[in-house]
């Protein structure tokens, strides 16, 4: 534990900002988002695919773009359908986690970590796509011979946003606020300048689409020019990655959390609606064509704002922001990917040190995770966003594809206490066609081009997450056995002494009232038998992703641990003991834990310090990441400050 007033302390305080004070009955609304900071921290990883998306499904057209008008309709429409369904996820399981929530409620566990997997991967690729987009767009103005370092750049903005997230949710929002702002302001202008400006010669453009589409039918055919459509549409399948992010990022917003679910849920649909399909439509009318190191989009900015005085200036400024959004975009992933991680760390699927919370309330282990995946698939990719987006697009519609099956089901499955289910099912039909189309076609035509490594990676954790949930699954099952030891003899009257600070003491540490516990305090009084007078229980009320949830879940917490110790204190009293006990909330069990009990010493100076610890039958690197040892941290601390501390081994049989 850092002394103090250290220098790496207040180093540490600059970089990551003070711990928060978990009894401030006012934290859930510091830390939580309103609509219009939660669009920009989940929304603008939507917002943000416009800026590759739309020039995915372009290029795709090849010469044939005068498919473009009709190619934006359906993106704008498909944005919107599928934004429809997400805000009835949110109102259908307003405790956030998207579609590993869905997908375990309504088609099993088996679903769920298919699902949960598929969208941590998904968050992963967020967050490089973005930042190697974010490269890109900014590189397209710098000369060619700066190109070698894009790659560094974007390993340092990962890093960046690393240490911006691990200081807290809002305020990385916070910070990139105005980036987000200025490509809202510039992207407008861009589009409604760019169509407004064409529209004196609107006749002229259209007869030349529809002398364009006839060649086209001529040539390809219907069939082909169907085929081509769905190509294209497909391959811009990016466009729509992130709508999902507010249904699985829910439990960070502001209450009430479904009406600002929705709320951000609109601003993101009718923001990306209008930018990906303006972008498209944009691109026919100027004329765009692919130019050497530079995004369509730069060449839209450049080809739109040509002509004025400042043009050059304000469409450097417009890729910028745009490179910047993307930047704010990958905040997606940040904020997202580590809460479906600590959903599925909850239920057993990863270790359970991803729920853990810091003192600034970030999922801390989770956006180091989703930092260092980001950064290795940025270096296997060597940075190239065509790879990149193939594999994104891949796991985001395999998940929406999952969310809606499982939506489908519910409603069916619940149609007798649902009068509404007639009305809402035919939504979440359509999404699944539209979803399970693009995903197949995306699957076919880029299998080879990197879709096989999404499948590979999304396959590796999927068996990760099985492995793991059997490892906790098989200590359960050894700790239960334990469980048999709580019906005990013992006197049916208790001793009422208070307890006497001259006597030997045992601090036991507990964690919930359990046979592992209980297991603890005999083998204490049965290796130490008459040294130890009294006891003195001492739990931490842990604060994690699944017990911190809303305002009222601390109380919660508290009196559930207070519940548990009265528990250890009563058997204590029945078997001839006086006993008391303390607890204290805390994100650290250790920290925590180590300054209790240093000021239950301070009373008590004759005092020891027990804790039990699991012991297997054979240990190795997977029962180090899956179990925290605790005890043998906060042992170390207490040496460290003068403490005896004991920690005894109760061997768990699997």
């Amino acid at each position: 534990m850092t002394e103090p007033g250290s220098l790496k302390e207040k180093i540490w305080k600059t970089i990551f900002g003070r711990p928060r004070n978990i009894k401030d009955p006012t934290l859930f609304h510091k830390i939580a988002l309103i609509p219009l900071l939660a669009w920009i921290g989940l929304g603008a990883d939507g917002l943000s695919s416009s800026s590759y998306g739309p020039e995915e499904a372009f290029k795709t057209l090849g010469t044939h773009t005068y498919l473009a008008l009709i190619l934006a309709f359906a993106t704008a429409v498909t944005v919107l359908i599928i934004s429809r369904a997400y805000s009835r996820i949110i109102e259908y399981f307003p405790h956030g986690g998207g579609g590993y929530i869905v997908a375990t409620h309504t088609l099993g566990e088996k679903a769920g970590v298919i699902s949960g997997s598929a969208l941590l991967v998904d968050y992963m690729l967020t967050i490089t796509v973005s930042i190697v987009s974010c490269g890109d767009a900014l590189f397209s103005f710098f000369p060619a011979a700066w190109q070698s370092a894009k790659i560094p750049f974007d390993l340092i903005a990962i890093a960046f946003l690393v240490i911006l997230n691990l200081r807290g949710v809002k305020e990385s929002i916070q910070f990139l606020t105005p980036i987000f702002l200025v490509f809202v302001l510039t992207h407008l202008l861009l589009i409604l300048y760019g169509i407004a400006s064409h529209l004196p010669q609107i006749s002229g453009v259209a007869h030349k689409i529809g002398a364009d589409y006839r060649i086209g039918l001529s040539t390809l055919g219907a069939g082909g020019m169907a085929l081509l459509f769905m190509k294209a549409f497909s391959m811009g399948g990016g466009t729509y990655t992130g709508i999902e992010a507010v249904s699985n990022g829910l439990q960070i917003l502001r209450e009430p959390r479904v009406r600002t679910g929705k709320k951000t849920m609109v601003y993101m649909a009718a923001s990306l609606a209008f930018t990906a399909g303006g972008i498209l439509v944009c691109y026919l009318l100027v004329g765009v064509v692919p130019t050497a190191g530079k995004t369509l989009n730069a060449v839209l900015a450049e080809r739109v704002f040509g002509g004025w005085s400042f043009g050059t200036t304000l469409a450097a400024v417009t890729i910028f922001t745009e490179g910047a959004l993307l930047l704010v975009a990958s905040q997606a992933g940040f904020l997202a990917g580590p809460r479906v991680m600590a959903n599925m760390a909850v239920d057993y699927w990863f270790p359970h040190r991803f729920a853990s919370l810091s003192d600034r309330f970030s999922i801390q282990n989770g956006v180091l995770l989703m930092g260092g995946a980001a950064a290795a698939l940025l270096l296997y990719s060597g940075g190239d966003i065509s790879t990149l987006v193939v594999m994104y697009s891949i796991n985001v519609f395999l998940t929406f594809s999952i969310s809606q099956v499982g939506m489908i089901r519910h409603f069916i499955m619940n149609r007798s206490r649902l009068p509404e289910w007639r009305r809402r099912l035919p939504l979440h039909v359509v999404t699944l066609v539209l979803c399970a189309a693009i995903l197949a076609i995306t699957t076919v035509e880029k299998f080879a081009l990197g879709g096989w490594l999404t499948f590979v990676i999304t396959a590796a954790m999927v068996g990760l997450c099985f492995l793991t949930k059997r490892h906790y699954e098989s200590v359960r099952k050894g700790v239960r056995q334990l469980d048999e030891l709580l019906a005990i003899p013992a006197d049916s009257r208790p001793n009422q002494e208070p307890v006497d600070p001259v006597k030997m003491t045992a601090i036991q540490l507990v964690n919930g009232y359990n046979g592992f516990g209980v297991h603890t305090l005999l083998t204490i009084i049965k290796g130490f038998p008459g040294l130890y007078k009294s006891f003195i229980f001492v739990t931490v009320a842990e604060v994690d992703v699944g017990s911190f949830r809303g305002v009222d879940d601390v109380g919660r917490l508290e009196r559930a641990a207070a519940e548990s110790l009265a528990k250890y204190v009563d058997l204590a009293r029945r078997l001839g003991f006086p006993a008391e006990s303390r607890f204290e909330l805390g994100t650290d069990t250790v920290q925590t834990a180590s300054r209790l009990v240093e000021t239950i010493v301070k009373t008590y100076p004759r005092s020891t310090v027990f804790a039990g610890q699991s012991v297997f039958r054979q240990t190795g690197m997977i029962h180090r990441l899956l179990h925290n040892e605790t005890a043998f941290a906060i042992q170390q601390e207490l040496r460290w400050n003068g403490i005896t501390a004991v920690v005894l081994p109760i061997r768990i049989d699997i």
